[in-house]
C-alpha cells in the first residue's frame, strides 16, 4: 500500500518549490516590519500563492 502524503507535506514541497517568489513576499514584509497591514505586500503574495498553486497541483 503506498504511503499516504499529508496535506501539510505537500504544501511544504510546493512552497520549496516557490523560493524566488517566497523571498520576494518575506523581503516586502520585513522593508517595514513595524508597519504590516493588509494588502500591503499583495502583488508578491498572489505571485507566490499563483507559484504554489501551481506547484501543488502537479
Amino acid at each position: 500500500m503506498p504511503e499516504r502524503i499529508r496535506p501539510v507535506q505537500k504544501l511544504a514541497e510546493a512552497v520549496a518549490k516557490c523560493s524566488v517568489e517566497a523571498a520576494e513576499y518575506g523581503k516586502c514584509i520585513c522593508a517595514d516590519y513595524n508597519n504590516v497591514y493588509q494588502n500591503k505586500c499583495a502583488a508578491s503574495f498572489e505571485k507566490l500563492r499563483a507559484c504554489v498553486m501551481s506547484q501543488k497541483k502537479k
